[in-house]
């Protein structure tokens, strides 16, 4: 069969990745091109685009790039068309694949979407579209099969991939990891400021002031996969400073607690069992738009799953040194921590347990045995 797989961001790419392994399980003849990035071209396949050609962050940053996105839609659909997949599958990244998924459907091609995108948080009204271009939906998130089932629409719950990416790691050793890195003996907090050049600019700067009030501490930054060192290089100014790339788990897994910026990121921090802050800050005008069609309590994946405030999360005008230094101090605070590794064990039950990439390939495949809807 041929698949033809959409992904985009870091996120997206582990996920594409771990599906593209199980479904060449399920179906080993299996012919995939997709949208994505450098894991998914490790598992084989065709890359078509990688998703740094396309990180777009908030409403003025797309706005600013809308020729760009347009011109990556029309191309998209043209690949489509020539390659005549089985099935479509989208993962995430709902800004752009919802659009190529009404145009799929409507060229009679099979649509299921893997990781839906967040209708729950904003412009519920978008269900309405998904029942109409979806075939099949693979949410991850326990919470959501119930939000989708109030619109009469019947989705998979699969489970988080996360905990798959976290039990297949091979345990790294602490006293090798530090010594390849220079870490010394401290204890590591570690700084995540996100993936995309906005929202590391924003926030890594403030990560990084805070470190000063914590000398008896390593601070390292954990880089993102989609920059260079050379991007994160002026932001460093302080002697206890590391930085590490496409070691994150790695790094999580030797963390005392973390300064993490909302997103994948704050569920993966918590899977490790780590204490952290969660932070975010937009533009200004991006943060306004969202505060007007957003309408959840809380912005961590961790918070949302269990429905009450597990982690701080210190948004927009919030986040400051002064702010995150006080709730640094309260994480690294015995009392509170015990506290956060209950949350977290429940948290971890919540989510469904492993094997979330083996039920959604075989659904996928078995799918394709049966006429579309």
């Amino acid at each position: 069969m041929k698949y033809y797989i959409l992904a985009g961001e870091a996120s997206g790419d582990l996920h594409g990745a771990n599906l593209m392994k199980a479904l060449l399980k399920e179906d080993p003849k299996a012919d995939i091109r997709f949208w994505g990035g450098d894991l998914m071209k490790q598992v084989g396949g065709t890359l078509v685009t990688h998703y740094k050609e396309r990180a777009f962050m908030g409403f003025v940053e797309v706005l600013f790039n809308l020729r760009k996105i347009i011109s990556f839609i029309s191309f998209c659909k043209k690949d489509i068309a020539t390659f005549n997949p089985d099935v479509i599958v989208f993962i995430d990244n709902s800004g752009f694949n919802l659009r190529i998924a009404k145009w799929a459907k409507q060229q009679n091609f099979r649509t299921n979407y893997y990781i839906s995108p967040q209708v729950w948080a904003s412009r519920a009204g978008r269900v309405k579209g998904i029942k109409q271009t979806i075939d099949e939906m693979f949410v991850i998130l326990p919470f959501e099969k119930n939000f989708y089932q109030k619109y009469d629409y019947t989705v998979h719950f699969v489970g988080h991939p996360l905990i798959d990416g976290i039990e297949d790691r091979k345990q790294v050793d602490e006293e090798t990891f530090r010594k390849e890195f220079n870490l010394g003996a401290k204890q590591i907090i570690t700084l995540l400021p996100g993936s995309r050049k906005q929202e590391i600019t924003k926030m890594l700067a403030v990560m990084i002031d805070v470190s000063r009030h914590f000398e008896e501490y390593q601070f390292v930054i954990a880089g993102a996969p989609s920059q260079s060192y050379d991007f994160y290089e002026p932001f460093i100014k302080e002697k206890n400073i590391s930085f590490i790339t496409n070691r994150t788990y790695d790094l999580l897994s030797i963390s005392h607690a973390a300064l993490v910026a909302s997103g994948t990121a704050t569920l993966e921090t918590a899977l490790f069992k780590v204490p952290q802050v969660v932070c975010y800050k937009g533009s200004n005008i991006s943060y306004q738009i969202a505060k007007k069609i957003i309408t959840l309590r809380f912005i961590s994946l961790v918070n949302l799953i269990m429905d009450r405030e597990v982690v701080t999360e210190l948004i927009q005008h919030n986040f400051t040194e002064k702010n995150l230094r006080k709730e640094l101090l309260r994480i690294l605070d015995e009392k509170h921590r015990e506290q956060m590794y209950l949350d977290y064990f429940e948290l971890e039950k919540a989510l469904g347990g492993s094997g979330a990439s083996k039920k959604t390939a075989k659904l996928i495949v078995k799918g394709l045995k049966t006429p579309a809807k």
